[in-house]
């Protein structure tokens, strides 16, 4: 599998050979769906709360009689189908969104998401990325310069210095991790992702 690589100024000129079996996968949509919806479900926290019937602050007397006034019968005010009832199955600060996925499916998804980058051209190899002062000016400069400044940006380096860091922080559609950190829905979110060559062959080690 050839990979296009970019220079400084955005042109296309040699390519990077990578692997046929992380960069030339078929597409698995439902394999990606599953494994996207897992990761966003693991990383929620479990933060509302809701009050259940047993725990509203109401009188458990019966509001009016059983029988003879022509209204439905009515045991307490709390009663879940009353207006500032509790909840029948109310949130839980406790409860567990957790999804299991396995390494095998991770990495498969990982290459099948790579793959299909690699189809819509949406991935490119970079020599190195490198920032010579910690300026979101030279940031925006260098990735205007290579021709990908429009939509979002996803840099994947094998080393990031403070100076790469601290131009890119600023930028909300621009993001720079290492090979490890990334992940399946910052992989399907960024509309282009760019990879050093170190980075590369990183990611292959990674998913080997």
């Amino acid at each position: 599998m050839e990979l296009k690589m970019i220079d400084a100024n955005g042109a296309s000129g040699a390519s990077v050979t990578a692997s046929d079996e992380l960069f030339g996968r078929e597409y698995n949509e439902a394999l990606i769906h599953q494994v996207v919806t897992a990761y966003r479900a693991n990383a929620r926290s479990s933060n509302s709360k809701q009050k259940g019937r047993s725990e509203i602050a109401k009188s458990t007397r019966k509001p009016w009689a059983q029988k003879g006034t022509g209204r439905a019968r009515s045991g307490m005010a709390s009663s879940p189908i009353w207006r500032g009832g509790g909840k029948i199955f109310p949130n839980s600060p406790d409860e567990n969104y957790a999804q299991k996925v396995n390494r095998k499916m991770y990495r498969a998804c990982l290459a099948s998401i790579y793959s299909q980058l690699v189809r819509e051209d949406r991935i490119a190899v970079i020599d190195n990325f490198t920032i010579e002062a910690p300026k979101t000016r030279l940031f925006m400069q260098k990735i205007k310069g290579m021709g990908v400044d429009s939509g979002r940006v996803l840099i994947i380096c094998n080393d990031i210095d403070d100076n790469l860091y601290l131009s890119s922080r600023n930028l909300p559609n621009v993001l720079v991790l290492e090979p490890h950190q990334a992940d399946p829905v910052n992989l399907v979110h960024f509309s282009k992702v760019l990879v050093t060559r170190d980075a590369l062959g990183k990611i292959e080690e990674l998913l080997a």
